[in-house]
């Protein structure tokens, strides 16, 4: 193909290469670069819209994390370089903060807008709270930027780590479920906020969150559902009523261990469906 064009009351001749009618002018995506972030068998994967997910990070590994919602639930959600990660309201919303994949800690809770495909979950965008990153940011660093409860226990813990592991229980409160069941009744989000103003007042206190089940059902079930109740309590506990993640021992589950009342009858079975709240002090602390 050539093009005559005039320039300087000359004319001259512009040589253009025509390009094969499989070529496009336009910049050509590379093979290898998904659509929206996935590859399936080394092709691109068309998705569609997944549900919205609110809870807390609880694991992170390579390119996905586990989000825990409030009743128990939990789910595995795929990042990827198209993602967006920003912050909504709080401390840091509306800034210029660049947030990454690495922002995204254990404990932080956030806000998940979902794609659908074949691997799983895939997040479009994780929002989260300028605050709740700064509280997360804090605990996972460590440093001179402590809160002051933290930094006065770890001053105090100072040549009394043989005791750290002893406890002094300074009150247990119990919240309980209906059979098979681990979301909380509106009475029982009542009361763990009741409670966490209560350890607030406090000195060095600190939780710990037992969940445990009446004899109905398998050993394994009533494992996994002492599990989730515990799991729904301390979620509740940290997004609702602010207890602070580092002001919590780690929780467990002890199915139908430990009953509180005689399993043999409907009243004794309602009381062990339970999760035991317990604020402590470490005997090392304790009166400081």
């Amino acid at each position: 193909m050539r093009v005559m064009f005039e320039r300087s009351g000359r004319l001259a001749l512009l040589a253009l290469v025509a390009l094969p009618a499989s070529v496009s002018l336009q910049a050509q995506q590379p093979q290898d670069q998904p659509v929206n972030g996935i590859l399936v068998n080394g092709q691109p994967e068309a998705m569609t819209p997944g549900p919205e997910v609110k809870g807390t990070i609880t694991a992170r590994s390579g390119d996905k994390m586990k989000v825990t919602m409030a009743d128990g639930t939990a789910s595995t959600i795929i990042l990827t370089p198209t993602t967006r990660i920003k912050s909504g309201s709080g401390l840091f919303g509306g800034g210029k903060n660049k947030f990454t994949a690495a922002s995204l800690l254990n404990g932080l809770p956030v806000t998940v807008k979902t794609m659908q495909s074949s691997e799983g979950l895939v997040a479009s965008q994780v929002t989260f709270r300028g605050g709740d990153y700064k509280t997360a940011s804090m605990i996972r660093m460590g440093t001179a930027q402590q809160f002051e409860e933290q930094t006065a226990a770890t001053e105090a813990q100072r040549g009394r780590m043989g005791d750290i592991d002893k406890y002094n229980i300074k009150s247990t409160s119990n919240v309980y479920f209906d059979t098979g069941k681990y979301n909380l009744s509106p009475q029982a989000k009542a009361e763990l906020c009741q409670t966490a103003t209560q350890a607030d007042g406090v000195n060095n206190a600190l939780m710990l969150v037992v969940g445990y089940t009446d004899i109905v059902g398998g050993d394994e079930y009533n494992q996994t559902l002492s599990e989730k109740r515990a799991s729904s309590v301390i979620n509740y506990l940290q997004q609702a009523c602010r207890w602070k993640p580092y002001r919590m021992l780690t929780p467990t589950g002890m199915a139908k261990a430990d009953p509180a009342a005689d399993n043999s009858t409907p009243e004794g079975r309602a009381q062990n469906r339970r999760v035991a709240v317990n604020i402590l002090v470490s005997k090392g602390l304790d009166g400081l």
